[in-house]
């Protein structure tokens, strides 16, 4: 393939990141080397239109391969944008290979960009946040529909009202929170690594030497993907550990186990160019322009060339409906997190897996290389001022290398870094949590589960809550999940065996569920708590009261917090249908209002009343089909009504029923 043929100029983006009255951050990664320009126009205030260009800022760089660079457009504004107002704006870009071609906005590289009725992508600053989507978990092969194209069609409906006072209409959303799994790095379709591959080859994204990393390996990303005979079949290539013999490995068969735990494991990403790829072909159809029918390999038969054909047919839906992937990221402020998939599966789940990932160096640099690409399209949006100068310099200095010093020095710095949390000063505050770095490992035994949060996190967490009425707090997974599948994931651990069930679970470690827990019952912590969580690939809402307050700063007892955990898994995931209809159930049956168990557990004292997803059968609590949520807030902060945007624009709400009510 012709290294740069065919390419758009644009080849992702833009994506709209934090935005406030005096700032705006905007992502874009681009085949060429180019200048850009920004430009603002208040729809209802002209006078205040701005225009930014590269000549007058210094806005960062970075050159990932000949035909690959990142742009994040930082702008501090010279006049504050008008709140609560619709602004249209246009971006633009010039290569600077070429200057005789001019400028080239959306209409040239994108003009599928802007909503009916529109000229321009637009946004808007709000005074407060009154809505918001959220969602986790989009797995491009999942067999479901992309909920994000719901969510597009939600902005059509806002954007195209004619009546200001429509009550059948949408409001345009706030913020959209990606809460997890943005990209699955551990879990890759056959015709979507062929498509990697190639995209990287046509990228000229630089060669990384793989020798020394593990015996067996292709010396090279360029050898990895000309083995034709590994499609399928990587994770025999993945390290692999040994452990003492237990119980449950004399009945269950061996103690070799791989690093990478994941069930999917078979076209696991490797190389830093795969993961730079993946990315681009998961949020735009740009990439895609002018790429050859991803053929199946020669040779590829049986099970492999069955699932191959039907993940072909599977990712021509998710292709599809990029463009509306596109077009919902460059209207709404976008903030994201990692979860495991981002990386791998079960990534620092427990000491021991820590132990064996970052001391075999195949494993360390694969989990680097995520981490790096994480870096650079999630992270550097979400805290421009932190990230840049922080994390961006390290960054460059790996891909200008691959397989250097230079690059395990940089994955060095990232496997150190604690500052992946971050807080955006909305009302009321969206506070992200960093579940994945900041682990409490377990005292008792090293293959135990980590505590989501460990104690200087958590401190932290308490210092940004003092003196805040209410709170968007964003956390990967659930902090009140669902109880039946915690048990079997405790029992699990009691065997032996955290990994088989992906024990991550904020109660599976005394330690963080002790401190969680007293966070919610402390006298300077606010009234209105909104949890919003993914990970689970199923949707569910919980009301949870205390069952008693601490006192108030006065000394007087007070009314405890009104607590929602509002999961909404997956954006493009789901479970088997009646699996999770089996777990449903025995969750209603296990854990009533009557039973005992409810003594058992770590949260007896917090009253919890799951809602009802209305339209489902009758007792239903989960809500088992893609989607992504969307929440509608009162000026207190606390939720008014909540529902799941399914992919074709419907909507499932979620119910409060007081009788309804189980004691935890």
């Amino acid at each position: 393939m012709t290294v740069g043929a065919g390419l758009p100029i644009v080849l992702a983006g833009p994506i709209l990141r934090r935005v406030t009255a005096k700032s705006v951050s905007v992502w874009l990664a681009a085949s060429r080397p180019c200048d850009v320009r920004l430009e603002f126009f208040p729809e209802a205030q002209p006078d205040l239109n701005q225009v930014f260009d590269t000549e007058a800022s210094d806005w960062p760089i970075v050159k990932a391969g000949e035909h690959l660079y990142y742009h994040l457009i930082d702008i501090e504004l010279k006049t504050s944008l008008p709140i609560d107002a619709l602004i249209s704006y246009r971006l633009s870009v010039r290569p600077t290979d070429c200057a005789q071609e001019g400028w080239q906005d959306h209409t040239v590289w994108a003009p599928d960009l802007c909503y009916p009725g529109r000229d321009l992508p637009c946004f808007r600053v709000p005074d407060r946040i009154t809505s918001l989507l959220h969602g986790s978990c989009r797995k491009p092969h999942a067999r479901t529909r992309d909920g994000l194209a719901g969510a597009d069609e939600l902005l059509r409906q806002a954007l195209g009202s004619t009546e200001a006072n429509d009550s059948d209409t949408p409001a345009l959303p706030s913020v959209l929170i990606m809460s997890g799994d943005q990209i699955y790095a551990d879990d890759v379709a056959g015709p979507m690594l062929q498509a990697i591959s190639l995209l990287v080859e046509k990228l000229g994204l630089p060669d990384e030497p793989l020798d020394g990393a593990e015996p067996g390996l292709p010396a090279s990303g360029s050898a990895l993907r000309e083995a034709g005979n590994l499609l399928y079949h990587r994770d025999k290539l993945l390290p692999r550990v040994y452990k003492d013999k237990t119980v449950f490995d004399v009945l269950f068969g061996g103690t070799e186990k791989p690093v990478f735990t994941t069930q999917h494991a078979r076209n696991h990403l490797v190389t830093l160019g795969e993961m730079l790829a993946m990315y681009l072909l998961v949020w735009s159809p740009a990439p895609w322009q002018d790429m050859p029918e991803v053929e199946a390999p020669e040779g590829l038969e049986g099970e492999d060339a069955e699932m191959y054909a039907e993940e072909t047919e599977t990712l021509k839906g998710f292709r599809a409906d990029l463009p509306a992937c596109r077009r919902l990221m460059a209207h709404l402020p976008t903030a994201m997190i990692f979860d495991d998939h981002d990386i791998t599966d079960d990534w620092n789940l427990s000491l021991a897996w820590e132990q064996a990932a970052y001391t075999h160096p195949l494993s360390r640099r694969v989990i680097g290389n995520a981490l790096i690409a994480y870096a650079l399209n999630q992270a550097w949006g979400n805290r421009a001022e932190a990230i840049g100068p922080e994390i961006i310099p390290c960054v460059e200095a790996a891909l200008n290398a691959p397989g250097s010093e230079a690059h395990e020095d940089a994955i060095t710095s990232l496997l150190d870094y604690e500052q992946w949390d971050y807080q955006w000063q909305t009302t009321p505050p969206l506070i992200v949590l960093d579940t994945r770095t900041r682990r409490w490992r377990s005292e008792r035994r090293a293959s135990d589960p980590s505590g989501l949060l460990d104690w200087e996190a958590v401190t932290d967490l308490q210092t940004h809550l003092k003196g805040e009425d209410a709170v968007l707090l964003v956390s990967a997974a659930p902090i009140f999940g669902v109880k039946l599948i915690e048990t079997v994931q405790k029992l699990f651990t009691l065997a032996g065996k955290p990994l088989t069930v992906d024990a991550e679970y904020w109660m599976a470690h005394p330690g963080t569920a002790s401190a969680i827990l007293n966070v919610f019952s402390h006298r300077g912590t606010p009234q209105h708590f909104v949890i919003l969580s993914g990970d689970v690939h199923y949707s569910f809402v919980y009301d949870v009261e205390l069952r008693q307050s601490a006192p108030k700063l006065s000394g007087e007892i007070g009314d405890g917090p009104k607590i929602w955990q509002i999961c909404s898994s997956g954006i493009k995931n789901k479970w088997p249908d009646k699996l999770i209809n089996i777990l449903d159930r025995g969750n209603r049956w296990a854990f009533s209002p009557r039973s005992p168990l409810n003594w058992f557990t770590k949260r007896r004292g917090m009253r919890v009343i799951p809602r009802k997803p209305v339209g489902t059968p009758h007792g239903r609590r989960l809500l088992n089909a893609s989607g992504i949520g969307l929440v509608e807030l009162d000026e207190t902060g606390a939720p008014v009504h909540i529902h799941e945007v399914l992919p074709d624009g419907s909507f499932v709400s979620f119910e409060r029923r007081e009788a309804e009510a189980r004691e935890d």
